[in-house]
């Protein structure tokens, strides 16, 4: 039999949360056009795409490192760390143009649940991290 694993119910939950809001809708356009995080990685390579990838490879090795036994937890920590640099350049970088920069001043107005969920999962997951 394999060493048991003692599982961070939090940690585990927010990393989930980081997960799913890469994968559900995170902005919403003027024509009711919605955009995931799959949606920023495309054919022109440049910082929304490597914001966009942080993010998501954080949030899935964070969700990976709750099934392994770490030795060192501040593994976890930064995986998290990871995933929210991701998403300050995903925003930073987001304002690249004339439309964005327009939508980028109305961050909040545009924002959908998915944007909402990688928030919480950061929160929840920094919490569950310092345990």
């Amino acid at each position: 039999m394999g060493k048991k694993v003692s599982m961070n119910m939090l940690y585990l939950v927010g990393t989930a949360l980081i997960v799913a809001g890469f994968i559900l809708p995170m902005f919403k356009g003027l024509f009711g056009a919605t955009a995931n995080g799959f949606d920023f990685i495309g054919s022109k390579f440049g910082m929304r795409t490597i914001g966009a990838l942080l993010v998501i490879i954080g949030g899935a090795c964070g969700l990976a490192l709750n099934f392994v036994n770490v030795k060192n937890p501040s593994l976890k920590l930064l995986a998290v760390l990871v995933s929210i640099a991701g998403g300050v350049l995903l925003v930073i970088f987001f304002n690249d143009n004339s439309i964005s920069k327009f939508a980028g001043k109305q961050l909040i107005k545009h924002a959908y649940i998915g944007f909402y969920m990688l928030i919480c999962g950061w929160v929840v997951a920094l919490i569950g991290a310092r345990k």
